[in-house]
């Protein structure tokens, strides 16, 4: 009976290999204040859900703190970010990972969140150095504008490492979410609906509510946009001008959001703009962003003090994406003569530049747009 019972026993530990091998393995590219809140999110659920391994990686841009430790190694010891997330336990399966081609090996589902403008030069360092069934996620709130014209983070990784991107976009202010406040947000998808619902699973919490669209590229521009009118919306609160201006800003900011994507991408669904991704984002951002905070600061000041002096002194290393994205977006319209189709776009990036003053914020509305950008926009593609 011994040799069976043996034979038994290497079937079983051969089985339980086979269920090892074919569980998910979970690297987060970025370590900032969402994406440290996503590892969060994540490793909550790896541990819970057995199609997980419950080791979530990490890569983070090393640091030297002013205690002159680094970053990577105080992470890993007190489990936590204390620079970018402070007083917020990520999870004991949370592993800080310096080195980014080691914290991606043997990773089958990756969650890129950094600044947009960083993320061209990650991928070309991960060319060849990822797995080819790779899953990715992009968190990431902005877009790269080529000659060839505006490209999509989640075209840039897809492009860069032939590889299927999501997106996940929300009302999703970090530090709510890190003291588990109830919040939304939208994975958007192309065509691939299990790989969207793994998403969902893998982010889902009790207080972090998620739900998949077929629209890759609405919900990214809705995160990508909703950040240029969160700059104009902190204008009007520098300039002191009261909430029924700034929900004009919010409105009108809202539609010539609707008209660019649309514009951009005839596949972009309007039921998107009523997502979290869309309205509900829009919102949050409007009323308590880093954008909306830092804009407000710009215009208390005149406009005197540039956005990068505001930016270093106030977010403690974190990055403003709306200025950025305002830039990019003024770049597409003026190459396809659409400027005077987006008063609002066009001023916010006229104002962060110097060339007109915070209070022209609301002069746009003197000049309306020659179209209905709601309807008809499809002959100007």
């Amino acid at each position: 009976m011994a040799p069976a019972f043996e034979d038994e026993t290497a079937s079983e530990t051969n089985f339980s290999d086979v269920e090892q091998l074919h569980k998910s393995k979970v690297t987060v590219v970025g370590s900032g204040n969402w994406g440290s809140v996503a590892a969060k999110l994540i490793a909550s659920n790896t541990l819970k859900l057995s199609s997980f391994h419950d080791e979530v990686r990490m890569w983070v841009y090393e640091e030297i703190l002013p205690s002159g430790e680094k970053l990577s190694e105080v992470i890993n010891q007190n489990n936590e970010n204390v620079k970018y997330l402070p007083g917020i336990k990520l999870g004991k399966n949370v592993v800080a990972d310096p080195d980014l081609e080691h914290a991606v090996k043997d990773a089958t589902m990756l969650v890129f969140v950094t600044p947009h403008q960083f993320m061209e030069g990650i991928c070309k360092r991960l060319v060849g150095k990822i797995r080819g069934d790779v899953e990715a996620i992009s968190l990431i709130k902005g877009m790269e504008v080529k000659m060839e014209g505006p490209c999509m983070i989640s075209t840039l990784i897809t492009d860069l490492l032939g590889i299927n991107c999501c997106v996940l976009m929300g009302a999703n202010i970090a530090n709510e979410i890190a003291v588990e406040k109830f919040s939304e947000a939208t994975v958007g998808y192309r065509e691939n609906r299990d790989i969207a619902e793994r998403w969902v699973r893998l982010f889902s919490t009790p207080y972090f509510m998620v739900s998949a669209v077929q629209d890759v590229e609405g919900v990214e521009l809705c995160g990508t946009l909703k950040n240029v009118v969160a700059i104009a919306a902190g204008f009007v609160d520098g300039l002191e001008m009261g909430n029924n201006t700034k929900a004009a800003i919010m409105r009108i900011g809202l539609r010539e959001m609707k008209a660019f994507s649309k514009l951009l991408f005839s596949s972009v669904r309007d039921s998107t703009f009523f997502e979290s991704c869309g309205i509900a984002d829009l919102i949050t951002t409007c009323l308590g962003g880093r954008n909306r905070k830092v804009a407000e600061a710009f215009a208390r000041n005149g406009g005197k003090r540039s956005f990068d002096e505001l930016e270093a002194e106030m977010l403690q290393g974190q990055k403003l994406q709306g200025v950025s994205t305002a830039r990019e977006v003024y770049e597409v319209l003026s190459h396809r003569g659409w400027l005077e189709l987006f008063p609002l776009f066009t001023a916010v990036h006229e104002i962060s530049t110097g060339r007109l003053p915070p209070s022209a914020i609301v002069e746009y509305s003197e000049h309306t747009p020659r179209l209905n950008l709601l309807e008809g926009s499809a002959q100007y593609c």
